[in-house]
């Protein structure tokens, strides 16, 4: 039977659902669009678009879903597990956005920063490359998904949901792919995300780019090819700004 016929779950049902993990999938072409975790009826509100949190911002996931809607089709769904604590769901979702590349999924799975999908000599480099240590306010960007995307620069400088006036502070912002520093540059100005700030992007309401420049070689030389401490790679977190300061 179609899911299309169920629009919540019975209360005896969600009492033992408990935390759950759930696909998204567009029924003209079978593709999983979205990976989500939740209890309770999330899923159906996610089907219906009702969905309003930070993630949505740059909205590829509800463009999609409105344009399956009005092609007079309904968001197919699957529930991937269930009866999970919150830790276990967290987890279980974070494997399942590295396991289908190209979803809309604006956020890395949580820990996918650092523990997410890698080669072999990805991991050996993670865990034997040496600490960073700061010396300047450094503005930290994890770009493990956009950088697949575009160069290091563009990928590092666009588009960020932060705090401006905290990051005009940084006096250097540093790249950052499974836990690995790989660019290092210098921002002139921050700017709102839009397509007159930054052409050939599109806009991002709400979110924030800079331009800048690469640091110089003895800047590049504190940084470039160091792992993170500890502390900034800590599993289970999704945001990919940190700040050192």
């Amino acid at each position: 039977m179609s899911n299309k016929n169920y629009q919540h779950f019975p209360n005896e049902v969600i009492n033992e659902l408990r935390y759950y993990v759930y696909r998204l999938i567009d029924p003209r072409n079978g593709e999983t669009f979205y990976i989500g975790k939740g209890k309770g009826n999330r899923v159906f509100d996610h089907v219906k678009g009702n969905i309003g949190d930070d993630e949505d911002s740059l909205s590829e996931k509800l463009f999609k879903i409105y344009e399956i809607k009005n092609a007079g089709f309904e968001v197919q769904h699957v529930i991937h597990r269930h009866g999970m604590n919150e830790r276990t769901a967290i987890e279980v979702e974070a494997a399942l956005i590295d396991a289908y590349p190209g979803i809309t999924n604006v956020l890395n799975g949580s820990g996918s920063n650092d523990y997410g999908t890698m080669h072999v000599k990805e991991i050996i480099n993670l865990y034997s490359a040496k600490t960073a240590e700061f010396i300047h306010k450094a503005l930290i960007i994890y770009v493990n998904k956009s950088v697949l995307e575009y160069d290091l620069y563009e990928a590092t400088r666009y588009a960020w949901r932060l705090n401006k006036e905290k990051a005009e502070k940084a006096e250097v912002i540093l790249s950052v792919v499974q836990g690995i520093i790989k660019g290092v540059f210098i921002a002139e100005k921050w700017l709102e995300a839009t397509k007159d700030n930054f052409p050939n992007r599109i806009d991002a309401p709400g979110r924030y780019g800079f331009v800048g420049k690469e640091a110089d070689e003895e800047l590049k030389k504190l940084y470039l090819n160091k792992k993170l401490p500890e502390k900034f790679r800590k599993r289970g977190a999704a945001n990919p700004i940190r700040y050192t300061w």
